[in-house]
């Protein structure tokens, strides 16, 4: 699926219904099933909806906390790591992306529970380190879910490609990362919005990456107004 399967024009069109709706106080999945309805959306075309539009407050909000990594100026960062990694991997294949209207790119691959690492995986984590060494960060950890499959052996690999480029690292598979995540007081680099609500400082790594992608697939949420700020 590309962005091609999509009649964006409609889609943007249902995108300022739904931040309205949100606007107003209207329940998220109410406003979604009654915004998806009227334009006839899919399920594919309400999962952008849903993971690229948001009320106007929170999305300032987490614009508020976002930074890039050259503000970091060579400082440690948390990684979510599934979360990063299979943005990447969405990004890599061309599959559609979202540029969401609180500043994040993400994913609308839903594959989260059924991931395993693959070749590809080999090819994201290249592009991830390489990028982490250009702006010379660290030290980095990097929180991968345990119970999802191979988990742990995606740790030991990322350990391995990443103290490859010169990057001091520690790669886990722990049972609930959101915990080890928000334990420091280091900016995170997640697009989860859970975790960004609840985190002072944060990064979108796989989004600073895939901006600088040709290939990327993406269609954007963002104002016109909101163009140029973070």
């Amino acid at each position: 699926m590309t962005l091609e399967n999509f009649d964006q024009e409609k889609l943007l069109e249902a995108g300022r219904d739904f931040r309205y709706l949100l606007s107003r106080g209207y329940a998220r999945q109410a406003a979604l099933t009654l915004v998806g309805n009227r334009y006839q959306q899919n399920r594919a075309a309400r999962q952008l909806l849903h993971r690229g539009v948001f009320d106007p407050a929170t999305a300032a909000r987490r614009r508020a906390k976002l930074v890039t990594l050259a503000a970091l100026k060579a400082g440690p960062l948390s990684l979510d790591g599934h979360n990063v990694l299979i943005t990447l991997e969405c990004g890599l294949q061309g599959l559609p992306l979202v540029a969401a209207d609180d500043g994040f790119i993400r994913d609308i691959g839903e594959v989260s529970r059924r991931y395993q690492p693959s070749p590809l995986s080999d090819a994201a984590l290249s592009r991830l380190a390489q990028y982490l060494q250009e702006h010379h960060l660290g030290p980095i950890k990097v929180w991968y879910d345990a119970p999802l499959s191979r988990s742990g052996e995606l740790a030991a690999r990322t350990r391995q490609m990443f103290e490859a480029q010169g990057l001091v690292v520690e790669a886990r598979a722990v049972a609930v990362p959101e915990k080890c995540l928000m334990a420091e007081a280091i900016p995170v680099s997640t697009s989860d919005t859970a975790l960004i609500d609840q985190i002072p400082l944060v990064v979108d790594v796989a989004g600073e990456i895939l901006r600088g992608y040709p290939a990327a697939q993406v269609i954007s949420f963002v104002p016109k107004d909101n163009l140029g700020t973070s």
